[in-house]
């Protein structure tokens, strides 16, 4: 039984990556692929208070259980299904409820650092980096994190400038020269979507059937 293919999808805050591992998800068949979010990984700090939890730097990758997000990769390539976390953004906590993910040919893993980790990075057969412009980036970050968790625009500028652009610069952009493929402008590449589609479908058809390949 061949392995299945681990595709790293990173990027900067607001790039459209995961734009593009929706995309991906859903252009293949529902059994054949999972979508593993870095973001479900954030470490459990039901141990602190709120006051305490809203002043962690959640753009560092020490804010990662990055250790259990390659356990869990690793179980999934052994053939073993996992529980797969879940994250509350406006309480900074992790949920109660877990998500079970089966072995499947293609597992895509999307996050602001999933190529920033080396140990990660060994077990993806293909890393992606989506690359775009910061001030797009900036904005489409303003818009999810009122609608979508709850912040202030105070809030949202604060952690911008105090994490969100550092971190940025010291650790996401760096992991670009990881990549195997660079997608510039996000979701809206339908040329790198086609390519990128190709590839991981004759993947599926060698994982289906290894003595044709």
């Amino acid at each position: 039984m061949k392995r299945p293919l681990i595709v790293g999808i990173a990027g900067g805050s607001g790039s459209g990556k995961t734009t593009i591992a929706h995309a991906l998800e859903a252009s293949l068949e529902a059994s054949t692929v999972a979508l593993i979010e870095q973001d479900c990984y954030y470490r459990n700090l039901s141990h602190l208070s709120f006051e305490e939890r809203s002043q962690v730097n959640f753009d560092h990758p020490d804010a990662i259980e990055m250790e259990l997000l390659i356990h869990h990769l690793d179980e999934l390539c052994a053939g073993r299904p996992i529980d797969k976390p879940s994250y509350d953004f406006e309480t900074h906590m992790r949920g109660a409820e877990t998500t079970r993910i089966h072995p499947c040919p293609i597992l895509l893993v999307e996050g602001i650092l999933v190529l920033a980790d080396p140990e990660a990075r060994k077990r993806m057969g293909l890393k992606l980096y989506v690359d775009t412009a910061p001030d797009i980036r900036l904005m489409r970050r303003i818009r999810r994190d009122l609608e979508q968790r709850g912040r202030s625009f105070d809030q949202v500028r604060h952690q911008y400038y105090e994490t969100v652009r550092p971190m940025h610069l010291a650790f996401v952009e760096p992991s670009k020269h990881h990549a195997d493929v660079i997608i510039p402008e996000g979701g809206q590449n339908q040329v790198a979507l086609d390519f990128l589609l190709s590839r991981i479908r004759e993947y599926v058809r060698e994982y289906r059937n290894p003595h044709h390949s």
